[in-house]
């Protein structure tokens, strides 16, 4: 597929369009429609949708719709700041393992199968649990091992930039090894990393939603989509609007998102191939 066809798809053009929304109201929503809707109101408790309030009340009162909202400028600022963190980290230590190779590429590989070998999840969760409860928290919890899937890709990708044509050619001509790495293989290595930072922010929007549904993301009191979707979960046959919202937000970014990804790596034709480990 074409990069310019692989944009033009009906799923891609969607997914756009979900995840320009999700910014936006993360960014503006909140100034927007303000902070009165979080404001206690034990009359209008669990309230359906229409009779106060276009998506319904939560729990005392809470307005659904303010409280979803608010909750996507954390989801936001957690899932893109516990991406840009794992990435920097990732494509350090990739480029390290590939430039220098030997006995240190074989040591952070190693290092690397280890953390892998454990769940991610479960390791979020255990330093979740371990730190007070805060949006920066929860993005270390999600770093600690977010950037080892951006590692593996960037040793990849620099290795075979290394065995590209136009890279032996700079080299026979004399070009330092700085000058190649910067110039001619670290761009192309870039292209991979952009792709997988789209499915690292899905993945990250989605444990963020499940760290704050196990009550280990930001602190009680505070609206994100994890905590408003286990309040539901409590009131589901009373209130299920309380469940359906959140679980529709979450659910419809995170797949606009991986989506996206899909659609950026037939754009920019990233195709898969035997690489050394």
């Amino acid at each position: 597929m074409s990069g310019a066809h692989a944009f033009r798809t009906l799923p891609a053009r969607a997914a756009i369009a979900c995840v320009v929304l999700y910014v936006v109201i993360a960014l503006v929503g909140p100034f927007v429609i303000g902070s009165d809707g979080l404001a206690l109101d034990l009359e209008n408790d669990l309230a359906s949708p229409g009779r106060v309030g276009r998506l319904g009340r939560a729990e005392n009162g809470v307005d659904v719709l303010t409280a979803l909202v608010f909750g996507a400028r954390i989801s936001l600022f957690v899932s893109l700041t516990a991406t840009v963190v794992s990435l920097l980290g990732g494509v350090l230590v990739g480029s390290l393992a590939a430039v220098v190779g030997g006995k240190i590429d074989a040591v952070i590989m190693r290092c690397l199968d280890v953390l892998l070998a454990f769940p991610g999840i479960l390791l979020a969760i255990y330093l979740a649990a371990l730190l007070p409860p805060s949006p920066l928290a929860v993005v270390a919890a999600l770093s600690i091992t977010g950037w080892v899937g951006f590692a593996r890709v960037m040793r990849s990708s620099v290795l075979v930039g290394l065995t590209k044509e136009h890279v032996l050619a700079a080299h026979a001509l004399g070009a330092s090894r700085v000058s190649i790495l910067v110039r001619h293989v670290f761009p192309l290595a870039m292209t991979p990393i952009v792709i997988q930072a789209s499915f690292g922010l899905s993945a990250a929007i989605l444990a963020e939603a499940s760290l704050s549904f196990l009550g280990l993301g930001v602190p009680p009191g505070t609206p994100s989509w994890g905590s408003l979707l286990d309040e539901g979960v409590a009131f589901l046959f009373i209130a299920p609007h309380l469940a359906i919202a959140p679980g529709l937000c979450i659910a419809v970014v995170t797949l606009a998102f991986h989506v996206l990804g899909d659609a950026l790596r037939d754009a920019l034709d990233v195709r898969s191939a035997e690489r050394p480990s």
